[in-house]
């Protein structure tokens, strides 16, 4: 994107990309369906990047979700709503748009150069990189990094830039996973009969370390390790903050949020008769499968038979979560170039030049289109930055 803002304005663009192609990880986001923006109004998409929005507003605003997808159009791209109001190409996959995007560029005259892994500067300030035949050096007038975070390393975003930059006095928040799953202490029996499976129409609260509470409705997985999964990402901020403050986090998870508590509890105390109470629950108030192993697993033996206390498991089942998953497992990450490092233009104010953009920053967002649509905004930013500094008298 920054390479785009460069071209149309008549500059030489050069874009050096440590993998064999461009876009891994863009191709890798396509995967199951290129969820590239949200249809939601502009106050609450903004408010999805929590504690980012007043560093992110400004770029975001310049290239919203409509801006997003009329530029998708431009690129003979169409775009459908979803059901849940994330924007997709049509035919919901990456790869058209991403080969339609570099036909562009080509065309502009911006020169890719794949298998260049940028290493930082030498002691003339010449850019170096390693390539398969050697390290190079490379003078740029100005600079765009767009480096990535530190999840899915295999694609080329390992947090390898964090050093570099700090040596050079630039503020970096520590990266650290987001959109993550959680691990728990499951017994053999759950991670042995049920990892993998699926806990759908299920509803999340979490109090957060400020003592505000959300409650939110969706599906998530029970892992071998734990939880992961879209409910789990809308949380995973907040998660985060509370094992860090507290060692460990609890979230509640209600397993039949269409009954409330005084239904819940009137089926579960009708009689049953010879049925076991597996059976009962799962005609009753629809718990079988992994929903009501988790049931056995988070309430004692005592509270299961007390159909009181069942019951309210039942609408409030709490889970304790101990630690994130491995940053390499990771959608994105929190973490990285403070904006307090970055002027307005996303220039690096220890570095005068060099710009940054995209995941490589401070800041982080739910799945559902919130990720991507800043990573283009920052981009542009960043380029149209970058080409104003080389144009300034």
């Amino acid at each position: 994107m920054a390479a785009e803002m460069l071209a149309a304005r008549g500059i030489a663009v050069d874009v050096y990309d440590a993998m064999p192609s461009v876009g891994r990880k863009f191709l890798l986001a396509g995967i199951g369906g290129m969820n590239i923006t949200h249809s939601e109004p502009a106050e609450p998409f903004l408010d999805r990047y929590g504690a980012g929005r007043v560093s992110l507003q400004n770029y975001i605003s310049a290239f919203d979700a409509d801006a997003l997808q009329a530029w998708i159009h431009a690129l003979g791209i169409e775009t459908f709503v979803g059901s849940s109001g994330r924007v997709f190409p049509k035919d919901m996959k990456a790869a058209p748009l991403l080969r339609a995007w570099l036909a562009r560029l080509k065309a502009q005259g911006v020169a890719v150069h794949p298998r260049h892994r940028w290493l930082g500067w030498g002691s003339d300030g010449a850019l170096r990189f390693a390539t398969p035949d050697g390290e190079i050096s490379v003078r740029a007038d100005t600079t765009v990094l767009a480096l990535g975070g530190a999840s899915w390393a295999r694609l080329g975003s390992d947090g390898a830039w964090a050093p570099l930059l700090a040596q050079h006095g630039v503020e970096i928040a520590p990266l650290q996973p987001a959109n993550c799953g959680f691990e728990a202490d499951w017994s053999a029996h759950l991670q042995t009969k049920f990892a993998g499976s699926p806990l759908k129409s299920v509803a999340l609260t979490l109090t957060d370390v400020h003592g505000n509470t959300e409650r939110r409705i969706g599906e998530f997985v029970v892992s071998q390790h734990g939880v992961e999964g879209s409910l789990i990402y809308a949380f995973s901020a907040r998660i985060r903050e509370l094992i860090a403050a507290q060692g460990e986090a609890t979230i509640h998870v209600d397993l039949s949020p269409q009954r409330d508590a005084e239904r819940v509890l009137r089926e579960v105390s009708q009689p049953r008769g010879s049925r076991s109470l597996s059976s009962h629950l799962q005609s009753k108030v629809g718990i079988d499968g992994v929903k009501a192993a988790l049931l056995r697993e988070c309430v004692s033996k005592d509270d299961f038979n007390d159909m009181t206390k069942l019951a309210a498991a039942i609408k409030a089942l709490p889970i304790t979560l101990r630690r994130p998953r491995p940053i390499d497992e990771a959608i994105s990450t929190a973490g990285g170039v403070a904006f307090a490092a970055l002027d307005g233009a996303l220039m690096l104010k220890a570095l005068p030049g060099v710009f940054c953009a995209g995941e490589m920053l401070d800041w982080e967002a739910p799945t559902g289109g919130y990720l991507l649509t800043a990573c283009f905004a920052t981009g542009r930013a960043a380029g149209l930055g970058a080409a104003n500094w080389l144009q300034q008298p």
